[in-house]
């Protein structure tokens, strides 16, 4: 599904100086995976997850997104993958302050034309799946950081995209609220989106099938979570390990 090949990203700082945000990055992740890509701050993560989200474009290197070329695309078709492939979970949650949450979630559809009963109907479903079903006229400043944060997700999920990149997701959240966001996650996953996190939060990190790290823009690390290498257990974001619940047959 997302296939990036000797991926480089290089800023021209002036007087001839260059800055290597990504060296020579080569990555698979297939449908249905579950992967955080982490570092520390300037590592190079996030300029990878707006590689892959098509909000930026590589220096070098060939990025492919569901058998397609991703160089080869227009600026119509990379506009049609970043409305209907991708769902973008941010740190900072990015929503209008004036809007209620309902409106809110409804944008992506405004944007496409999808008709207004349509647009209602869908829209109202995603914030039940987020369970704020009761929260749905409350604007920004009316609701919580982790109910701020359902709202954005609820609009990242709005057009059935299949892969759902998140960055820093509960980076603004208390502990607890943290780990209520991504149970949310894990029930994404479930439910087979691929997702896709970037984090600097090792406990976060863990929530994933798959860990890649990365520094100074290059690859150093790709293996299995603890959760998977350890499936009885793992740490929530406030540090406390639980158990998994058991899958039924």
């Amino acid at each position: 599904m997302i296939v990036v090949e000797d991926l480089w990203k290089t800023y021209d700082m002036g007087s001839e100086q260059q800055v290597h945000a990504l060296q020579g990055i080569s990555l698979s992740i297939k449908h249905n995976e579950y992967v955080a890509i982490m570092g520390p701050s300037g590592s190079g993560k996030s300029t990878l997850m707006n590689l892959i989200g098509c909000l930026d474009s590589p220096s070098q290197g060939k990025y492919w997104l569901n058998g397609h070329l991703v160089s080869e695309l227009n600026d119509d078709e990379l506009a049609r993958i970043r409305n209907k492939e991708i769902g973008f979970v941010f740190q900072t949650f990015n929503l209008l302050a004036r809007a209620t949450a309902l409106h809110n979630v409804e944008l992506p559809l405004i944007y496409n034309g999808t008709p207004a009963a349509e647009r209602l109907e869908r829209a109202q479903a995603a914030l039940r799946a987020v369970n704020l079903e009761s929260r749905m006229n409350h604007k920004p400043n009316e609701l919580s950081g982790g109910q701020r944060q359902r709202v954005a997700i609820a609009r990242a999920l709005i057009n059935r995209p299949s892969i759902i990149l998140a960055d820093e997701p509960t980076g603004n959240l208390d502990s607890k609220t943290g780990d209520e966001i991504m149970a949310l996650f894990d029930d994404l996953h479930t439910r087979g989106n691929t997702i896709v996190l970037v984090t600097h939060e090792p406990d976060i990190a863990e929530y994933a099938h798959r860990v890649v790290h990365i520094k100074d823009g290059k690859i150093f690390s790709d293996e299995p979570s603890a959760r998977v290498r350890h499936p009885g257990a793992r740490h929530t974001k406030s540090g406390h390990a639980r158990e998994e619940e058991a899958c039924p047959d």
